[in-house]
């Protein structure tokens, strides 16, 4: 008898370069963070990704996309949840380097659920 994990479901709003570099990765892992990047932020509703890469990734890169993707829960334990504006502007704050740590968390694939041009 196997026990399923409990996964949390994250979302993160990226641009098509990050986007590439997730497909490259198998859509299983994402990148290494840039030098001017020392965080991770995975973002905890889908209504904030969306307006992100709405309204940022697009205006700065053409084009932006939301993608959902899920991470062992107790395994995000260590992360709390930061509140980076309003009520509903909830993240996770993780530091570049533990991001191959946090990779080998996510349990299956990150999907591109929205896309904006």
């Amino acid at each position: 008898m196997s026990s399923q994990r409990s996964t949390t479901t994250l979302w993160r709003p990226t641009g098509p370069v990050e986007l590439e570099l997730v497909r490259e990765l198998g859509w299983r892992a994402w990148p290494p963070r840039l030098p001017e990047q020392p965080i991770f932020y995975p973002v905890l509703n889908e209504d904030y990704a969306v307006k992100i890469a709405r309204d940022w990734n697009v205006v700065h890169d053409g084009s932006g996309f939301v993608t959902r993707f899920e991470v062992d829960s107790e395994f995000l334990r260590r992360y709390p949840v930061q509140q980076a504006g309003g009520r509903t502007i909830l993240e996770l704050w993780v530091p570049a380097e533990e991001l191959d740590e946090f990779n080998a968390h996510i349990v299956g694939e990150i999907q591109v659920v929205h896309e904006f041009r």
